[in-house]
């Protein structure tokens, strides 16, 4: 790719590992999504924490050139791209190339009145006023509901029903997710247009089951997360470590004595 460049338009070569270090099986869609902000934004980003060009990369044989510092990347009359390479530890390489979008026209502007469904409960969130977008095709909307107890659910879906049957769905549904506040007596009614998303709504305000709702209560529980380093590949990838290396095998058994107890289980 260095070959046969203006001088004025070398090669510019960066890193998504400065920014993130090691991602193993996410480095390559780390890259693409670095490569598409840089795009959008229309700037190459500085690669950090470079002190200076490596010395076992002959710069001479072509135009190519470190990204040290952020560089402008504007539109052109031709289209810019970038290439995106993914070097596994494995040995296997994989490359793409990303090339910019044609310019989008401008999408016709929707004059209708955003939908207000804030006004619909007593429980309010520190959201003062509905959040709206602009429409996007969705196969299935959720509208979410939570109370206090199974009566109070039940009466938020009528009241509901009686005040969002001329709204946007979509505008409905993003109100109930984002500005109201949660309770541990919770439902959803899902359906892919306003009249089965209303038929939803009528069986949750009657108490009878409905194919379109779900209704739970928030019971405790806990969250465990499990980093699995380079053990990913395979099973019983550490046991060989553990079986040849006294260290390996102390650090190992000191970290199962702190998690074994939490975890109810052995590591």
């Amino acid at each position: 790719y260095g070959q046969d460049r203006p001088a004025d338009r070398p090669l510019r070569l960066g890193s998504i590992k400065s920014n993130l270090g090691h991602t193993q099986a996410a480095a390559g869609v780390a890259g693409v999504i670095k490569m598409v902000q840089a795009l959008a934004h229309e700037a190459l980003p500085r690669t950090l924490h470079v002190d200076a060009p490596s010395p076992h990369v002959d710069w001479s044989s072509g135009a190519v050139e470190l990204l040290t510092d952020q560089r402008p990347w504007p539109r052109a009359d031709t289209p810019r791209r970038a290439g995106v390479s993914s070097f596994g530890i494995s040995g296997t390489n994989a490359h793409v190339i990303i090339e910019e979008a044609p310019a989008a026209e401008a999408a016709p502007s929707d004059d209708a009145a955003p939908s207000d469904v804030a006004g619909l409960f007593d429980a309010r969130s520190d959201v003062d006023a509905p959040v709206t977008v602009e429409p996007v095709a969705m196969p299935v909307v959720p509208w979410l509901l939570s109370a206090r107890n199974p009566q109070a659910l039940r009466e938020q879906a009528e009241r509901l029903h009686a005040a969002v049957s001329d709204l946007d769905p979509q505008d409905v549904g993003l109100t109930l997710a984002t500005a109201r506040a949660r309770f541990d007596h919770r439902a959803v009614v899902t359906g892919p247009d306003r009249d089965t998303l209303l038929t939803g709504l009528s069986a949750l305000a009657a108490g009878t089951p409905s194919p379109d709702v779900a209704q739970d209560v928030v019971t405790p529980g806990r969250l465990g997360l499990l980093f699995t380093g380079q053990g990913a590949q395979r099973a019983g990838m550490g046991l060989g470590l553990y079986e040849a290396f006294p260290v390996y095998a102390g650090a190992f058994d000191e970290v199962c004595g702190v998690l074994d107890p939490l975890l109810g289980r052995s590591l």
